[in-house]
């Protein structure tokens, strides 16, 4: 029986993103995500996926083992919450660096969603996509599951990006609680 999933941008939507995060010991949880990861996933049973562009591999600011060694810092600190991740998938390449095959993996591209369905037996008309950019967005959009927005400083923006490309966000969330709220009222039929 395929599972659903909530597909997760990391730096800037669950973790505070300070630029090309590398060292774990400076990752820190955003307000809400614990707890709200935790009712994602123990009670609403959605598989929690982190699908990330890492462009600072590329770019020579960090390695393959600093981007796992934040996300193993991640599922530590979700420990505390009695939840963690079950995959993370990330792109390592940019533009200006990189092919235009490496760049296949590159948000808003769907194949990190994709080849996690694929890798997760993973229903996407009924998962969800939480991020903070334009890319994570249409990345979800792209893909054919329900995508929500959160607001950062950025927002007007990521906002205008979306709109210029004809894509909005499924919603609008003011934080992650709001996010978790707004997927799992859609996915109970508004209860």
């Amino acid at each position: 029986m395929s599972s659903r999933a909530v597909f997760l941008d990391r730096d800037g939507t669950i973790n505070f993103d300070p630029g090309y995060i590398s060292d774990p010991n400076k990752v820190i949880l955003l307000p809400f995500v614990g707890e709200s990861l935790f009712k994602l996933k123990e009670i609403y049973k959605f598989k929690l996926i982190v699908v990330s562009n890492q462009s600072g591999i590329s770019r020579g600011l960090m390695s393959h083992d600093d981007v796992k060694k934040v996300n193993n810092r991640i599922n530590e600190l979700l420990a505390a919450y009695k939840t963690g991740i079950d995959a993370f998938y990330y792109c390592p390449f940019h533009p200006e660096f990189s092919s235009e095959v490496e760049l296949e993996c590159r948000k808003p591209s769907p194949k990190m969603i994709f080849d996690a369905s694929g890798d997760h037996d993973i229903d996407l008309k009924k998962s969800y996509l939480i991020g903070d950019k334009a890319a994570d967005v249409g990345c979800g959009f792209n893909a054919g599951v329900k995508t929500v927005l959160i607001k950062s400083e950025t927002y007007n923006e990521e906002i205008s990006i979306l709109l210029n490309e004809g894509k909005s966000p499924n919603f609008v969330a003011e934080n992650f609680k709001d996010a978790s709220q707004y997927i799992i009222s859609d996915f109970s039929g508004g209860k």
